[in-house]
């Protein structure tokens, strides 16, 4: 109360507001108070002012009494009317002094101003993620609730927010009228351009603080942060593995139901995902873009590269903690494992033979079908395996390897 000075009258009690250095009735008060003594029966917020209370009942009520003009679009407050129009008039007199962006309403340029100084003033209680609005507070409380109020009419997906559901109509409706100018790929939102954007300019602007790998996307740090939290909130119920993100759990899934809709029109091998497809294709075009600098050798993926990298540098990160013995790749180590449990899970119709592993396997079928694809150029004997041939060739004369596969 010490910012006002009473003032008696003839008629009513006024006041001197020195906030904004006016006189006005005794209610007035209130406004800087925080006193809220008039709540809404529907919701429980509360209002310093009956005509506050007043204009916001009508939101639970949906009445828009005031209608655009131009669109007809509704508005439940004459305000908001007033703030609409500007859209139309593209009237934009407030300018941020950072960066020169124009606005068409003061506090949407005050609201602007928070992404430059990076504050979050309002905080979710639950998860104690912050916000530079209270209005994307709330929409991010609907996600501790689970509870999705905007639902897809055409195929019953619910969403948590309005916007969300909007921009999922346009998955509906095929429409993409955002175009790429340099591959002339189109796109439903205007964000999405913009961040694809960038894989032909080769910007990353996000780095990651703990090992400074750079990323384009956004999402695409915050998916990589999670490598190093070791976090997997996501498990699966077939087999109880763990994952950090839900999408790589859905994938993961296709695996215990075998489904496999992506067939390679070459050799008909089926995959769970087009990504896998898309790099078994470089095996039957010979394309080795990846070439190690160190012997010249080409490879078909960066993966492959890299592991193949480790043979120069003797590093064996994959140790069995039974033995101690090395590996380069992680999938090594796991075939080694199955040496120590004695599990076989590769068993032959025939003859129910088991074997650890699936190459192992797949050599063994050739003794059932009396095939011999090894085949030595030096006397014409053939074998069923490599290492057969291999063996063989030491029996002729200097050990020359004359090897042919038919």
């Amino acid at each position: 109360m010490e910012n006002y000075e009473i003032c008696e009258t003839s008629h009513t009690l006024e006041v001197l507001c020195e906030v904004y250095s006016n006189t006005y009735n005794s209610k007035h008060l209130l406004a800087h108070s925080r006193e809220k003594p008039l709540v809404c029966q529907v919701c429980s917020k509360g209002f310093s002012r009956v005509r506050d209370l007043k204009r916001h009942i009508v939101i639970h009520t949906n009445e828009k009494p005031y209608t655009c003009e131009v669109c007809n679009k509704g508005f439940s407050q004459k305000g908001n009317l007033n703030r609409h129009l500007m859209t139309h008039s593209n009237e934009k007199p407030h300018t941020c002094e950072i960066c020169g962006k124009r606005f068409s309403l003061k506090n949407t340029l005050k609201t602007h101003l928070l992404t430059h100084t990076n504050e979050k003033p309002h905080v979710c209680e639950l998860c104690h993620k912050g916000y530079s609005q209270k209005c994307d507070l709330k929409q991010h409380l609907g996600i501790h609730s689970k509870k999705k109020p905007c639902v897809c009419e055409m195929c019953g997906k619910g969403f948590s927010r309005q916007s969300y559901l909007n921009t999922h109509l346009l998955t509906h409706r095929n429409e993409k009228p955002h175009v790429c100018e340099m591959c002339h790929k189109g796109f439903s939102l205007k964000s999405n351009l913009k961040t694809h954007q960038l894989t032909h300019s080769n910007e990353k602007p996000y780095a990651c603080a703990l090992c400074n790998k750079v990323f384009s996307q956004k999402g695409n740090l915050k998916t990589h942060l999670l490598t190093h939290s070791n976090e997997k909130p996501h498990i699966c119920e077939m087999c109880q593995k763990g994952f950090s993100l839900k999408s790589s759990l859905k994938l993961h899934l296709l695996n215990h139901m075998k489904e496999k809709p992506n067939a390679c029109e070459v050799c008909s091998k089926g995959f769970s995902r087009k990504c896998d497809l898309q790099r078994h294709l470089l095996i039957h075009s010979d394309e080795k873009p990846n070439a190690c600098e160190v012997c010249s050798k080409g490879f078909s993926r960066k993966c492959d590269l890299q592991r193949h990298l480790l043979i120069h540098s003797d590093e064996k990160p994959y140790v069995c903690e039974m033995c101690q013995k090395g590996f380069i790749c992680k999938s090594s180590l796991k075939v080694h494992l199955l040496t120590h449990s004695n599990e076989k899970p590769h068993v032959c119709e025939m003859c129910c033979k088991g074997f650890s592993q699936k190459s192992d396997l797949k050599r063994h079928l050739l003794t059932h079908t009396n095939e011999r694809p090894h085949t030595c150029e030096v006397c014409g004997k053939r074998f069923s395996a490599e290492c057969k041939l291999r063996a063989h060739l030491n029996t002729h004369k200097n050990g020359k390897l004359h090897m042919k596969n038919i």
